[in-house]
């Protein structure tokens, strides 16, 4: 497996998702709160796993350590892929998708986000979707892809984009889904090369760039270039976290956009270089905080390895989440590698 050991690559494969999962779960009871909001619930700010509190509406229907639609969607992606040879059959996606928000009752519980929604209503409804998803701009279509980019080398660049666009096309279809999407993939796939920061984002930027050729045109704000910023705003401010999140979150954004949320979620996976680090600093950012959460941490765990977990975050993860077994999808994953690379 590439110059590494199989057990290596494993670590890191692991690393990416129990890294959404934590991002996932750790930035769920400040979802989609202001600042102000988080620091009145939770003084302290948040510095660990919580219950959904009830007074937030999306929250409210998870428990302590339960991750939400982002990390069951990645999942259910790679169930649709290991289903069909490791092909993007989009109705076979779409159906299960569909199946799955039925189960949880996700309509009626405001748990999806909107582009999905309404194309999974559409798609019920035996109507043609693509004028929704050629204008669909929030990030549903990068909040679940991380574990995507586990199953690339940087050397297949041509592939991944192929697999992050086929995927995402099912429910957001425009140059910035395509461009967040891709950039998310990227950063995972150069991370599990072991790329060093710089090299890592440069190479997340060229699959954003070269996916969002692909997609249908908008008039929304470039996620590269917002992701300059932030790494900018990074730079500048190394020495002082809360001027950090800060300016983050004032300049770029941590809204349920693609050029707010997936530029923030680099910018943050850069900043913080550890799992725990990136998940409170996600949780704690205010706005989409679960989604970026899962983003950011699944680069970070892309990049430090399972290993580098705090001691009992698996375990709970794996106790509060049994509808999964996320050790399965780490195998398919490794699988996946080492045949594409005989």
């Amino acid at each position: 497996m590439d110059d590494k050991s199989q057990a290596y690559v494993a670590n890191r494969v692991r690393g990416v998702l129990y890294g959404q999962a934590v991002g996932d779960a750790m930035g769920m009871p400040t979802e989609l709160w202001s600042v102000a909001r988080i620091r009145q619930r939770y003084p302290g700010g948040v510095t660990d796993f919580m219950d959904g509190p009830q007074e937030n509406d999306i929250a409210m229907n998870y428990l302590q350590g339960q991750y939400t639609d982002d990390t069951s969607q990645a999942l259910l992606i790679l169930d649709s892929l290991r289903a069909n040879q490791w092909e993007v059959q989009p109705e076979d996606l779409a159906q299960r998708l569909l199946t799955w928000a039925k189960s949880i009752h996700a309509f009626e519980r405001n748990i999806l986000g909107p582009s999905s929604k309404a194309v999974l209503l559409a798609i019920q409804a035996g109507q043609d979707s693509r004028t929704i998803t050629q204008k669909a701009v929030t990030n549903g279509c990068a909040m679940r892809i991380a574990p995507v980019g586990a199953l690339f080398r940087p050397q297949q660049l041509s592939e991944l984009v192929t697999m992050v666009v086929g995927v995402t096309r099912v429910t957001h279809a425009t140059d910035v889904a395509f461009s967040g999407a891709a950039m998310v993939a990227g950063a995972v796939t150069a991370a599990l090369a072991d790329y060093d920061w710089p090299a890592l984002l440069d190479w997340a930027l060229l699959a954003g760039d070269t996916a969002g050729k692909l997609g249908a045109p908008t008039w929304e704000a470039s996620p590269q270039a917002r992701l300059r910023l932030g790494l900018e705003i990074a730079r500048n401010t190394r020495r002082d976290p809360a001027e950090f999140t800060r300016q983050l979150a004032a300049l770029v954004g941590t809204g349920t956009a693609v050029s707010e949320s997936v530029p923030a979620a680099l910018a943050i996976a850069y900043y913080g270089r550890d799992i725990r680090r990136c998940a409170l600093l996600a949780a704690n950012l205010g706005g989409d905080t679960d989604t970026i959460g899962a983003m950011a941490v699944a680069i970070c765990g892309a990049k430090q390895g399972y290993q580098q977990l705090p001691m009992g975050w698996g375990a709970l993860i794996d106790r509060q989440n049994p509808q999964h077994h996320l050790a399965d999808y780490v195998t398919a994953i490794l699988d996946f590698r080492q045949q594409s690379n005989t």
